[in-house]
């Protein structure tokens, strides 16, 4: 999978406005000292996570970050997506009928890479900033190994 440190610390970074927040904004250098990031990299971040409609910012003494949407309504998925993180297990483009070889067909392995990126897709999907805050993570993918959680629901 390619998940680079873009998509991991964007959601560690909204994790952590989410469980200081308390109504508040939060100041990015206050995420970047307890989060070990860099500021200038967290203000990119949350330039992207901003036009994504994830947070709002406020300007001034006091000013910082805001979630936009409900904790619990905020998807990890649309977290990873607004910093243009691609959520791919394959070499090839996603719906694009040529495949990764050199002579643009697709390897023997392909079905398998592309099923297991839309498993992680529906699985990031499922889990809020709220359960990353209330540390129930764990809990859901177990429960989809069990075939009672959202994964097994598809």
């Amino acid at each position: 999978m390619r998940l680079s440190t873009k998509g991991r610390y964007a959601v560690m970074a909204m994790a952590d406005v989410a469980t200081h927040s308390e109504g508040r904004p939060v100041s990015l250098a206050d995420v970047a000292e307890r989060q070990g990031i860099s500021l200038s990299y967290l203000e990119q971040l949350f330039g992207k996570l901003r036009k994504g409609g994830l947070v709002k910012s406020v300007r001034g003494p006091g000013g910082g970050y805001l979630l936009a949407r409900e904790v619990g309504e905020t998807r990890v998925s649309d977290i990873i997506l607004a910093v243009d993180e691609p959520i791919s297990t394959t070499r090839c483009h996603s719906g694009s009928p040529a495949g990764c070889h050199l002579d643009k067909s697709r390897c023997l392995t392909h079905d398998l890479w592309e099923e297991l990126g839309s498993r992680i897709y529906v699985f990031l999907s499922s889990v809020s900033l709220a359960d990353i805050c209330d540390r129930r993570v764990g809990r859901l993918a177990r429960s989809s190994e069990e075939g009672t959680g959202p994964v097994a629901a598809e």
